[in-house]
């Protein structure tokens, strides 16, 4: 059997996903071999979510570098 190509959600879809499938297996009513295959697409898709945060997170480490001498101030909102 040939695995199907993992689309790749954005981040955000793949929570909204994640939840869903939580909710499912919290419920406890799907039968064992569903249940398995959800918690099976949950493990990928919690994967597939951690990756792209540490993508993210590489790519602000880059930005900080290359403006490193720029000071990170806390951000507030000008007053009116």
């Amino acid at each position: 059997m040939t695995k199907k190509p993992t689309k790749s959600l954005a981040f955000e879809e793949t929570l909204k996903e994640l939840e869903t499938i939580i909710s499912k297996l919290e419920i406890g009513s799907l039968p064992l071999d569903e249940a398995l295959n959800e918690f099976e697409k949950g493990i990928k898709l919690a994967k597939q979510g951690q990756n792209q945060l540490q993508k993210a997170e590489q790519r602000i480490q880059i930005l900080l570098a290359e403006n490193g001498d720029s000071a990170l101030t806390d951000f507030s909102l000008p007053e009116n």
